[in-house]
């Protein structure tokens, strides 16, 4: 008999509101994470739009933006021309804060939570996932079953490498970033962008009045560029001087950190196992999409689950419309991504539309709304889309002749 109808491994920003949903539906919930909290991870931690509004639905908004300011204003410098609009509210609290909220909200909910517990071993029977072999803080080897074990344990999901789930729609590491934390860099409630040739930055604000800003190149330059990691940082920021005269005024607080991720979709289910956030679709940072990715898994797998548990669908049913869900909603974001990431100029219909953009309100704050992944880039970029856009800026280029 399984001691637990679910249990989530990893407990941050996919695996916890996964545990905190299913608890809140009634199930026997257990999640487990190698970490303690409150703990630090490499992240964007970025939280657009429609993540804020998952917050807000939870309950758990208030306390997770805390001490945090709200982003109102996105700019883009594209270098010829600045688009800056307003997409909704963001925040960017530290994962220090977030995931402390989160683990405590899935506990709150009736889940248990072990923390510093290390999973050794995925249990496999007859094919079928059935538990977890792990020790926990007190070093002792103990076994866990239920009935339906979830990935959210990230890129190096054990959980997907045991399952070896199929992985489609890939495409290579990109893009290298590193990031460290300034102090005296007001940021007004904006998030900043800046996009030259083979090199983009970007600032935003985060708790106790500090801001992130993180460099990025391409991925083939990383070894290079790691033998004067700060000096290329700056270097990268020296390409907007104006940006680099507010960074002389300003001090870093912590070393830098950074990485590069590869892109990919698994297949998200399989005989007792199911997949969500990172370990189960991962996109490059460079559009910060990761956080509210994590918490629409979360929701949709927790929903697929609860189909799945209760009897009201089968299994296979429910968690195959959890990845079609998935897939549609992410698929154009995911190319869009992409395409940021390489560092290449786009082709010369989107320049034209970008700098279209650029002189109407209206079409600057779509174009935001994409970047926050509130509006699919499939429906911005579409011809009909396109078409207005740029008949707006040539009336408006009319008017300015007459």
């Amino acid at each position: 008999m399984s001691g637990h109808d679910v249990i989530v491994v990893g407990a941050r920003c996919a695996g916890s509101p996964t545990a905190m949903l299913l608890a809140r539906a009634g199930h026997r919930v257990l999640v487990v994470d190698r970490a303690s909290f409150p703990s630090d991870t490499l992240s964007t931690h970025i939280v657009h739009a429609p993540g804020v509004a998952a917050l807000r639905r939870w309950g758990l908004l208030e306390r997770a933006v805390a001490g945090c300011p709200p982003i109102e204003e996105y700019a883009f410098d594209f270098g010829p021309f600045t688009i800056t609009g307003r997409p909704g509210t963001a925040y960017a609290p530290r994962r220090t804060v977030l995931d402390t909220v989160l683990v405590e909200a899935a506990a709150a909910a009736g889940a248990q939570v072990r923390e510093r517990f290390t999973v050794s071993e995925l249990l496999v029977e007859e094919g079928r996932l059935v538990g977890v072999r792990g020790r926990g803080s007190d070093g002792r080897e103990v076994v866990e079953r239920a009935r339906v074990v979830v990935g959210a344990d990230g890129l190096h999901s054990l959980v997907a490498r045991t399952v070896r789930p199929e992985q489609y729609h890939e495409k290579p590491r990109l893009l290298c970033g590193y990031y460290a934390y300034w102090s005296g860099l007001p940021m007004a409630g904006r998030f900043e962008t800046y996009d030259r040739q083979e090199r983009a930055f970007a600032a935003w604000p985060t708790n106790d009045d500090l801001t992130v800003v993180i460099t990025g190149w391409p991925y083939r330059e990383l070894a290079a560029n790691r033998v004067d990691l700060e000096g290329n940082y700056l270097a990268t920021i020296g390409t907007v001087p104006e940006f680099a005269e507010r960074l002389r005024a300003a001090r870093r607080e912590t070393r830098l950190v950074g990485t590069a991720v590869p892109n990919y979709f698994r297949k998200p289910y399989g005989p007792g196992w199911a997949l969500v956030g990172d370990a189960g679709y991962n996109t490059d940072f460079v559009t910060g999409q990761g956080i509210q990715d994590a918490f629409r898994d979360a929701q949709r797998c927790a929903a697929a689950l609860d189909e799945a548990l209760t009897g009201a669908r089968s299994f296979d049913d429910a968690l195959r419309d959890y990845q079609s869900d998935r897939d549609a909603h992410v698929r154009a974001m995911y190319e869009f991504t992409a395409g940021i990431a390489s560092l290449e100029p786009p082709p010369p219909e989107v320049q034209r539309l970008l700098a279209a953009a650029s002189t109407d309100q209206e079409a600057m704050d779509g174009f935001a709304r994409v970047a926050a992944g509130v509006t699919s880039p499939a429906e911005y970029f579409s011809d009909e889309n396109a078409a207005r856009v740029l008949a707006r800026a040539a009336g408006v280029g009319e008017g300015a002749r007459r």
